[in-house]
């Protein structure tokens, strides 16, 4: 039987695990709701020490790591990470930390991010260091949503066994909502997050007119949940 609540249906049969090292709880907690709805096991260490502890103890695929650590120098830890074994990590830097990419790239990491990051960006850089690396990624998820299917292998969204014909980036703004539902977001963190836009660049209103046009493609398929609620001061959130 499939899921119908909400949960990730994979080909495989294990979800590869994800250590995130990193001491900024809110955004590890959108890290680990994203991740875990696009096909993930997701573990979390805020400092060096336990980072050890837990990479002592448990199996993972991929590290990704935060240089800005609070009990020290996150390029420490890729060093003691590439005396113990050769498991990917991606660093994670500042904007203006251009010499701790070199040098992380210098001691193996396998890719960085320059924080502030989209968690689809994330996301991809995770898989193409997996395939790159030859470990078990996982297979596109299928999310399952009130009436809703959402392929995100094959960019495809279904209702009632009948696909519901949207622009690809309809697509990618309805399947952003289905991956934290009952998640909140301002207009300006979908145009980050979906278009990797902001308002210096396109107006807000970008996103009103394609929730509107989705909306009504939902309701010409009679589909009744999920639907995208409109958070009057906020944003929008998708409701199941």
């Amino acid at each position: 039987m499939e899921p119908s609540d909400g949960t990730v249906g994979t080909a495989a049969g294990r979800r590869p695990t994800i250590m995130m090292i990193e001491d900024d709880q809110d955004l590890v907690a959108m890290c680990a709701a994203y991740l875990a709805r696009t096909g993930f096991e997701f573990t979390h260490a805020g400092d060096s020490r336990s980072a050890l502890r837990c990479l002592g103890e448990q199996h993972f695929e991929l590290v990704v790591l935060d240089l800005g650590l609070p009990d020290g120098d996150g390029l420490d830890l890729l060093r003691t990470l590439r005396q113990r074994d050769m498991l990917p990590v991606i660093v994670v830097t500042g904007r203006g930390e251009e010499t701790d990419r070199v040098v992380g790239l210098e001691l193996g990491a396998d890719d960085y991010l320059v924080k502030p990051f989209s968690l689809r960006e994330l996301v991809a850089r995770i898989r193409a260091v997996l395939r790159r690396s030859g470990a078990d990624a996982a297979s596109p998820p299928v999310i399952h949503l009130g009436g809703l299917v959402i392929d995100t292998g094959a960019h495809v969204i279904r209702a009632a066994g009948e696909q519901i014909e949207l622009t690809p980036r309809e697509y990618s703004l309805l399947e952003f909502l289905a991956t934290t539902p009952g998640r909140v977001y301002s207009r300006e963190q979908l145009l980050a997050d979906v278009w990797e836009s902001s308002v210096e660049w396109q107006a807000p209103a970008t996103v009103d007119e394609h929730v509107y046009r989705i909306r009504r493609k939902l309701a010409g398929a009679d589909v009744q949940a999920p639907r995208i609620t409109t958070v009057r001061g906020f944003g929008y959130r998708l409701d199941t």
